[in-house]
This record gives C-alpha cells, structure tokens and sequence, in this order.
C-alpha cells in the first residue's frame, strides 16, 4: 500500500522517531496510525533495554524548592554524553522530573519512575524508554534526595548543572545560606558537625593512623597523643563546621555561623556522576576557583 508523506510526518512527529522507523512501521501496521505508535514504542522499548547496560555518566542535576521554602528535591539525570545533557528535549525532562518529586513525593527512584511525567501523560519510565529510543543513548533517573525543613529555610546551589547543593539553615539570611551552599558544593563536607560522623569512619581512620604512627617506633604514649590530633584534624576535614570557609580560609564554618547567629540544620550534596566508572573531572574544583574569584 502507499504510505503518503503526510502520515509519515504525522506519525515523526507523535513518536519522534526517525523518517524510514515511521514508514517502515506504517507499512508494517497497514496505514493504522495508532498501530504504527504502538509498533514503535515497542521497538523503542527494545532499543532502551539493549542499551540500558551502557555507561551514563553525564546529564544534569536538577533543584525544585516549593513555593513555600520547605521542601526542596534534587535529581540526578543521566546520559552519555554532554551533548546530549544540553539538548532541550532532554533538559526538559530531567526538570519535569524534579517538578514531580517536588511535588509527589514519592520514596524512591522506583516510586518517582511510575509516576506520570505530566498530569495524564506516559510515565517518568516510559517516556525515558521513548527518549532513549529517539535519541540512541543510554538515559537513567539515577538518584533523587530531598529535604523537608522543620527548624528553618532551604537554600540551594546549582553549579553548571554539575554540582547540586540543599541546605536547611536556621538564622542567618539569604547571602550566608547562598555562601554556606556554595561552599559546600567546593568543599565536599560529609556532614554539619562530628557528632553526625559515622562511627564506621572513625574506626577506619583510627585504625590507619595507628597503623602509620606504630611505625614511627616512638613510645605508647606519644603514639596516642600522635593519633588523638590526627582524628581532631581529620574531624576539622570532614565536617561542615571544622573547614575553614572558602571565602575566608582564616575562619571557620563554624565561627562564621556563630558570628550570625546561624546554624546549619542539615544539608545535601549531589555531584555528577560521582560513583559511576569513568573519566573524573573535579566539579569541586571549578566551585573553589569561582567562589574565591568572586
């Protein structure tokens, strides 16, 4: 039978798919429009499972905070490419996706990929599984953190779409808990202050400097003054409070809070791909230089 430009337009058009997959699957489904839409979904379907194996560590972090200041999301998108993380269609999606866990609240990446990507519309996953198809690379919700404030207000930071930062400060003002947020994304602390420190860290490090100290063959109990200052250091390192403040190496997080009448309730950090196999670039990096030269 013939197929007329039209439909094939038509069908490009509804599925986004490729001019020769539309008519090939118009011809196949015998001129049926909504036989060749389902053909091709199906075929993007099996497109996205043979590539779902494949590496995607670029994409975008996205942050949605309500209207009201006290909750705010952060999700990780991810593709293959930069090239492709700057394409509209795909920008598009990562933040209607943030939108949906702003608003739904769902538990968990599983529970978010269900959900509709617009009120009424295919889901989060099958609209993943179409894009996947349409674009030919590897597309994955990976991760989703959110905070709900109790004790004060959300801040954000968003670094180039690379590093995302929520933090819930309580006191304080808009401008320290921007440059709290920022130093954050620059700095990596792994919580607000030592008594947030995972004991299972602890007993890693303590268990290394007294592994480097006993080699130093200096008496006991030098070697325990040795290893108490290596933990207040490593502490210092670790915690938000401890690390001297990016713009102000000569204070401390802590001290600059105080001085505010501020403290930091709790805090999230999401850094592109980081835990995915692949070449690292240090996003922290970038935050340090551009917070110091501003």
């Amino acid at each position: 039978m013939t197929i007329s430009a039209a439909q094939v337009k038509e069908l490009r058009e509804r599925t986004g798919s490729g001019m020769m997959e539309c008519k090939k699957a118009l011809v196949e489904a015998g001129g049926d429009m909504e036989a060749a839409v389902e053909l091709l979904r199906k075929s993007g379907a099996a497109k996205a499972d043979k590539k779902a194996g494949r590496v995607a560590s670029e994409g975008l972090i996205m942050i949605e905070i309500g209207a009201d200041g006290k909750r705010g999301v952060m999700v990780e998108v991810n593709s293959e490419t930069d090239f492709v993380a700057r394409k509209d269609d795909f920008q598009q999606f990562a933040a209607a996706v943030a939108r949906r866990a702003l608003n739904d609240k769902p538990a968990d990446v599983a529970a978010l990929s269900a959900l509709p990507l617009a009120d009424g519309g295919e889901t989060i996953e099958e609209a993943r599984k179409n894009m996947v198809a349409t674009i030919g690379e590897n597309i994955t919700v990976r991760r989703m953190l959110a905070i709900d404030a109790t004790a004060g207000t959300l801040a954000q930071y968003l670094h180039g779409g690379r590093i995302g930062v929520l933090v819930e400060l309580q006191g304080g003002n808009e401008d320290l808990a921007r440059d709290v947020a920022m130093h954050i994304a620059a700095s990596r602390p792994v919580c607000v202050d030592e008594t947030q420190v995972p004991q299972e860290l602890l007993d890693k490090e303590r268990e290394i400097f007294i592994a480097q100290a006993q080699e130093s063959g200096k008496p006991a109990e030098i070697i325990e003054k040795m290893i108490d200052g290596r933990m207040r250091k490593y502490l210092g390192e670790i915690t938000l409070v401890g690390q001297p403040f990016v713009k102000d190496p000569d204070q401390t997080v802590g001290k600059l809070l105080k001085a505010a009448g501020a403290s930091v309730v709790r805090f999230e950090r999401l850094e592109l791909g980081e835990g995915i196999e692949k070449k690292q670039e240090n996003f922290a990096e970038e935050v340090m230089a551009q917070v110091r030269g501003g």
